[in-house]
């Protein structure tokens, strides 16, 4: 594989990255909401689940969900579902009582568990497997070896950009949330906030077509 079409590879993949969508959002909220160490274990769970996606790219499975529709929308509903139940638990955070007490509960909140979340999130959404499933084998060539090992090394490249650009972000986002917010002051409606962006993409992925 040649070094052009790496980069070429690597800046598309930064673009796609920067695209307002799921995962982006995902990483926004938790670092408005949170410390940036919060915006850190999501970013690492959502690269997570990308590692199951490449290996489905990989190895051909990514396919199914093309051509079946009964496995697209049960993992489409699946996805919804558990973006509606973070909604819930951001309503449940933002009727907690004072903005102190809403602080408090989001300190609580086990990095591990949102490690867990951001992999739960990417692996609930067919649109990355159909996503990568189209993406990598464009810059796959038969004449430099192993088209497999060819997927797995892009989809390792993927992820580490994608890892990047996240920490970017949460970073970003948490330190325009300490200038638009003071401590003790707002907690209750960025949990609200939260819980819209939760329920909004849970909408988009009902209405979301396989094609």
């Amino acid at each position: 594989m040649e070094w052009t079409s790496l980069l070429s590879f690597i800046g598309f993949s930064v673009l796609l990255t920067l695209m307002p969508g799921p995962d982006l959002l995902f990483v926004m909220t938790q670092s408005l909401t949170h410390r940036p160490m919060h915006g850190f274990a999501v970013a690492a769970g959502l690269c997570t689940g990308l590692v199951v996606h490449t290996t489905a790219a990989a190895l051909g499975i990514s396919a199914i969900l093309v051509h079946s529709s009964l496995a697209f929308s049960i993992l489409k509903f699946a996805g919804a579902l558990y973006l509606f139940y973070l909604a819930w638990q951001s309503l449940c955070e933002s009727g907690s009582g004072s903005p102190e007490s809403v602080s408090l509960t989001e300190e609580r909140t086990s990095l591990f568990a949102l490690y867990r979340r951001g992999i739960w999130m990417n692996l609930l959404n067919p649109k990355v497997s159909l996503f990568f499933l189209a993406f990598l084998p464009q810059f796959v060539s038969a004449e430099a070896g192993s088209v497999p090992a060819q997927m797995v090394l892009l989809g390792v490249l993927f992820m580490i950009q994608a890892f990047l650009v996240f920490v970017t972000v949460s970073l970003t986002a948490h330190w325009i949330g300490q200038k638009l917010f003071h401590r003790g002051f707002g907690g209750t409606w960025l949990s609200r906030g939260k819980a819209g962006i939760y329920a909004l993409l849970g909408m988009r992925l009902l209405l979301m077509d396989q094609e």
